[in-house]
């Protein structure tokens, strides 16, 4: 295989032409590194470790991309990668690499998906739930759960937001009940802020 041409792409990035007319891209480093230019012979091996260098940086560029739009965790973007096509041994090559470079920290990302979902209200096992969801390792869970504020309130302003009247009948106490239990609260949970209600009535 013959290199019939070499030119800059982009910054930093070459398009690299074969004499059988297929074309790679690849970094600078990877065409110095290699000695790349124009009229090379190369190698069935040569080309075949230059075909794998290209697809493990179209595969970084495309993680990049992917989380540039909004974070994941480690096991979410090796799936994505994965559905996109990628080979797993280079979505894997991937995820490794941007944990070394600290683009991927799932302990953050843990972090974060605990304070989002409790500042939307909802209760311990709804955010679990979402943590599992999301591919964090549940040896994550605990630290980032330290991090949940008290719920007493929460649950308290959500069943009388529910409710709207000082005497709810009993459909609509099982109404508010069975939102607080799908929001992730517990029966305890749900008992106190009903207690509550009974001392305090609504406003």
């Amino acid at each position: 295989m013959t290199i019939t041409e070499l030119r800059e792409a982009s910054s930093g990035k070459f398009t690299v032409g074969f004499s059988d007319g297929s074309e790679m891209r690849l970094s600078l480093d990877a065409v110095a590194d290699l000695s790349l230019y124009r009229g090379r012979e190369l190698s069935n091996e040569e080309f075949s470790r230059l075909k794998a260098l290209a697809e493990l940086s179209s595969c970084k560029e495309r993680a990049l991309r992917i989380i540039g739009a909004r974070p994941l965790s480690e096991k979410e973007l090796f799936s994505k990668l994965v559905e996109k096509g990628e080979a797993a041994e280079n979505a894997e090559a991937c995820v490794e690499w941007l944990r070394k470079l600290h683009y991927l920290d799932d302990a953050q990302y843990a972090s974060m998906i605990v304070r989002h979902y409790a500042s939307k209200g909802y209760g311990l096992q709804k955010i679990r739930s979402e943590l599992f969801r999301h591919g964090v390792p549940k040896t994550l869970w605990e630290e980032a759960l330290e991090e949940m504020p008290e719920t007493e309130d929460k649950v308290y302003e959500l069943l009388c937001r529910k409710l709207g009247t000082n005497e709810p009948d009993r459909a609509e106490l099982k109404k508010a009940t069975d939102m607080l239990f799908r929001r992730g609260f517990s029966w305890d949970e749900i008992k106190s802020a009903l207690s509550r209600l009974r001392i305090e009535g609504l406003d």
